[in-house]
């Protein structure tokens, strides 16, 4: 009975440790499939409103830091977000450092030596703003004999000071225009399209109205490894999508209104 009994025992323990074998097979393929792909995004985070980080230094906030978290989402990835010095972004992409880089960078020729870029997902370029009643503006070859603010060093400044008979007055800050135009000291202001979209959206004003004329032209795009070209493949599909569903659309209005 005694043998009976201990081969009992013997035999229930083996189906428990088999059981709690199975058991801990089972949680390590639930624990496998739970981890995430990670998306490694460099981003210059001083170019609002774009992208820049919160009141606590902490959380990254801005249109591209909106837009590569939704792409990021699309394309199955965790979005995982390192601030980098502009100038040192391409050479981190280059070391493979980075998976990709959302800066508000342009395509140019340049750049495009180096790095493969999505499809663009932002047209920038210099646009005037005026109040809402002068309707003696209505293009940038209308600001001959009128006076205009932009900010000093800007790529503004150099352009409007080659139309023919405008009168310039330089700012230290973009703010400052905005300032200049409001108590009637110019007849218009030229800022790059996103700070006076940004401007337009964030101070509520009513009494001015942005111009859709841009005197230049710039495309913003996500860039990626030439070493990587499925990597283009991806975000471009990614893009593409969020077009289509509308959820570019939601993010563009959050920062810069109708547009």
């Amino acid at each position: 009975m005694k043998r009976f009994m201990t081969l009992c025992l013997i035999a229930l323990l083996a189906l428990a440790t088999l059981a709690a074998g199975c058991g801990g097979g089972k949680k390590d393929d639930n624990a496998s499939q739970k981890t995430e792909k990670v998306l490694r995004i460099g981003t210059n985070a001083d170019f609002a409103p774009f992208e820049f980080q919160d009141v606590n230094g902490k959380e990254y906030q801005g249109f591209d830091m909106d837009l590569i978290r939704a792409v990021a989402k699309e394309m199955g990835y965790k979005a995982e977000i390192q601030n980098i010095n502009f100038d040192g972004l391409i050479p981190a992409l280059e070391a493979d450092n980075l998976d990709v880089i959302i800066s508000g960078m342009t395509i140019n020729d340049e750049r495009k030596k180096k790095v493969d870029f999505s499809d663009p997902y932002y047209k920038s370029g210099l646009s005037i703003i005026v109040k809402k009643d002068d309707k003696s503006i209505n293009k940038f070859s209308d600001l001959k004999g009128k006076k205009v603010a932009v900010q000093i060093g800007t790529t503004s400044a150099m352009e409007v000071k080659k139309i023919e008979g405008a009168e310039v007055k330089e700012f230290n800050s973009s703010a400052d225009t905005f300032l200049e135009l409001k108590a009637g000291g110019v007849d218009a202001v030229v800022n790059d399209r996103p700070v006076n979209d940004y401007y337009i959206l964030k101070s509520g004003v009513t009494d001015v109205r942005r111009l859709e004329e841009l005197l230049t032209s710039e495309d913003y795009g996500i860039a990626s490894s030439k070493k990587k070209p499925e990597m283009k493949k991806q975000l471009d599909a990614a893009l593409k999508k969020l077009h289509d569903n509308g959820e570019y659309d939601k993010i563009f209005k959050k920062w810069f209104g109708n547009g």
